[in-house]
C-alpha cells in the first residue's frame, strides 16, 4: 500500500509540473512552452566534406570505389592532378550505389582553347544526370550563346537559371544540388514529382524547381517509368570536362 501510496504521490508531482508549465504570464507564454528539447540534432563535421556524406570523389582510389561505365566495366577516363576528366567517346560513367533523396556537392571545369583536342567542339559538354535520367547542364557557355534551357546550369530543355553564375572556362565551378525524389503508388502511378534547387558557385539558380519527367533531348518530358533510388551519371558528351571534389549526403 505503502509504495503505491509513493507511485501515486510522483505521479502527481508530475502532474503538478506539467499543470505548471502551462501557466501565463500576464499576456505572456511560459517560454518552456515552446523550448524543444530532444531530439537532439545529430553533430556534423564539416571539413574537408560532411563527416555524414559519401566521398564519391575526393581521391583516386574513389574512381574504382565508387563509379563505373554504364556498362559495368571499369572507369575509362583520365584521373590525374586531383581531378577526373572525360575521355571522349569512352562513355558516361554511373556511381555503383543507388540514391533517393541527396544533397550533392560537385565541382567542374571546361578547359580552356588550348588545352582542346583540334577537333572538339565548341562548348565543351557533358552533365550530371541526376537518377540516371534528370539532368543539370554542364556546358562551357561562358561567352557562346546557346538556347537558354540548355546552358549550364538548366534544368536541360526545362529550366533555364535563374541567373547566370558561370565562371570563364578554366576555371572551376561548383554546383550544390539538392534533390527530392519523385514518388509512386503501388501502380506506378506518379504521386508526388521530382524537385530540385541548385547553387551555382554559392548562387541560387534552381529554387525548388518542379522537375517535368525525364530529360529529352526533343519532345516533352515525362515521367515514362515508376523508379526507385538509382545511380547518378557523369555523362560523355564528347567534351574533356573535369571534375573533383564530389561528394553526397543521403536526405
Amino acid at each position: 500500500m505503502t509504495n503505491n501510496i509513493i507511485k501515486l504521490s510522483k505521479v502527481s508531482a508530475i502532474l503538478i509540473g506539467l499543470i505548471t508549465t502551462t501557466a501565463t504570464y500576464g499576456n505572456k507564454v511560459d517560454p518552456k512552452l515552446t523550448e524543444i528539447w530532444h531530439p537532439v540534432p545529430k553533430k556534423v563535421q564539416v571539413t574537408p566534406i560532411p563527416s555524414d556524406a559519401i566521398p564519391l570523389l575526393q581521391q583516386a582510389s574513389d574512381v574504382e570505389k565508387y563509379w563505373q561505365h554504364t556498362n559495368g566495366k571499369p572507369v575509362n577516363w583520365i584521373y590525374e592532378n586531383d581531378r577526373l576528366t572525360v575521355k571522349p567517346k569512352t562513355g558516361s560513367i554511373v556511381t555503383k550505389q543507388s540514391f533517393c533523396d541527396m544533397q550533392l556537392h560537385l565541382e567542374w571545369r571546361a578547359p580552356i582553347v588550348s588545352e582542346r583536342r583540334k577537333d572538339a567542339p565548341l562548348h565543351a559538354n557533358s552533365g550530371i544526370k541526376i537518377q540516371e535520367r534528370y539532368e543539370v547542364q554542364i556546358l562551357d557557355t561562358y561567352n557562346n550563346k546557346i538556347y537558354v534551357n540548355g546552358q549550364a546550369g538548366s534544368i536541360y530543355k526545362q529550366a533555364a537559371p535563374l541567373v547566370d553564375a558561370l565562371s570563364p572556362s578554366g576555371k572551376w565551378n561548383t554546383f550544390d544540388i539538392i534533390f527530392r525524389a519523385p514518388q509512386f503508388d503501388n501502380a506506378g502511378v506518379l504521386t508526388k514529382p521530382a524537385h530540385i534547387t541548385v547553387l551555382h558557385n554559392g548562387v541560387l539558380i534552381q529554387d525548388h524547381f518542379e522537375i517535368e519527367g525525364t530529360t529529352m533531348y526533343v519532345g516533352k518530358a515525362k515521367y515514362f517509368n515508376a523508379h526507385g533510388c538509382k545511380p547518378i551519371l557523369l555523362q560523355d558528351h564528347n567534351g574533356e570536362i573535369s571534375f573533383r571534389n564530389i561528394w553526397l549526403r543521403e536526405l
